[in-house]
């Protein structure tokens, strides 16, 4: 059983569509289900998470530089196959531990963007675990209408775009490695959200109700533009001695066209979807 604590993280997470407060507000965090080591029943554990581009997170088993792992990560060593709750979908995921350089590489990533990993490290002997979780089954959102659906869908990308900024802006005079990864990760899920919307509930919609056909459109092109914005975001963080300066530009380049479109889809399509 979570303690009461985590109790309480969890269940602000699930009512608020992983929006909490207190200490972990603002913060990357994640709901970690897994299987006890000895009891087979189920855990379930909020966890501060690392973006890892594409169906990939990446759980750091700090413990808070403990002596000893957390329980979870004792747990998905024994069983791997997890469950994640990231506030949007919930979704089955395998857990692998890093190892040698690769787990080197990754938690020297997580301390250049927050050295508090590093003083967790500098208080136990043990080599602190990084843990890639990767998705092997979807889902729908965890919605009760596919209008409040698209809502936290559109919501989620509102919250990391707001972290990104503040990144940038907090950032030194070169661009960190994990904060590269937290803008492509974004790009990457931007592409995805908006292919999909083009291939799917768009064509479902034109054939249902002929008269959105000028929503429709609009809302296409508005994803061709939002696309060559995110090209040139991509551009601007894959370039040599990237500036973060130039970063933010296009970060804030992109937040505001995405708001302007996002405000309007949800004006247009949230009824139709709810009804």
């Amino acid at each position: 059983m979570p303690n009461d604590f985590n109790q309480q993280i969890i269940e602000e997470f699930r009512a608020n569509g992983g929006r909490v407060g207190g200490p972990f507000e603002g913060a990357r965090l994640l709901l970690l289900t897994t299987t006890g080591a000895r009891s087979g029943a189920p855990h379930t554990t909020p966890v501060g998470y690392l973006p890892d581009g594409g169906e990939r997170v990446l759980v750091i088993a700090s413990a808070g530089g403990a002596p000893r792992h957390p329980a979870w990560f004792h747990n998905l060593v024994a069983n791997p196959r997890v469950t994640v709750e990231d506030g949007v979908f919930t979704y089955e995921a395998e857990a692998v531990v890093l190892e040698g350089a690769e787990r080197d590489r990754a938690f020297a990533r997580a301390v250049e963007a927050d050295p508090g990993w590093a003083s967790y490290q500098a208080r136990t002997t043990r080599v602190i675990p990084v843990v890639a979780l990767t998705a092997v089954t979807g889902g729908p959102p965890n919605a009760a209408s596919w209008g409040a659906a698209l809502k936290l869908i559109h919501d989620a990308f509102r919250r990391e775009l707001v972290l990104i900024r503040n990144e940038i802006s907090e950032s030194g005079p070169g661009l960190g490695a994990q904060l590269r990864v937290n803008c492509l990760t974004l790009c990457q899920g931007l592409h995805n959200h908006h292919t999909g919307e083009d291939a799917g509930m768009f064509v479902m919609l034109a054939e249902r109700y002929p008269e959105l056909a000028p929503t429709l459109d609009r809302l296409r092109r508005e994803h061709e533009k939002i696309a060559a914005l995110v090209d040139d975001l991509r551009k601007v963080i894959s370039a040599d001695g990237a500036d973060p300066l130039l970063v933010l530009a296009e970060v804030e380049r992109l937040t505001d066209e995405l708001e302007i479109h996002l405000t309007y889809e949800e004006e247009q399509l949230i009824p139709i979807l709810d009804a």
